[in-house]
């Protein structure tokens, strides 16, 4: 019983201690300039004009080679 207490504490110390680590590369990339996650695929100042000219959202997301809910869901964002 004892040994798995031991195990269990060693093992929470390592994910405390990779918590701490990844906290520090996040820190270091956002002071370099680096944004966190996958760059944008889809030109949201296209989309706005497309739209702004009355063109529908399913036009547009096969014009951007895109789901008619990631232009919908941009359009949500930009308003």
């Amino acid at each position: 019983m004892i040994k798995l207490g031991i195990l269990g504490a060693l093992a929470e110390f390592e994910t405390d201690i990779r918590k701490e680590r990844q906290r520090e590369g996040i820190e270091k990339a956002k002071t370099r300039g680096v944004c966190k996650g996958r760059p944008a695929s889809i030109d949201a100042n296209k989309i706005r004009s497309m739209k702004a000219a009355g063109i529908g959202a399913s036009t547009i997301a096969k014009e951007m080679g895109t789901g008619r809910a990631s232009v919908y869901r941009l359009l949500a964002c930009l308003e």
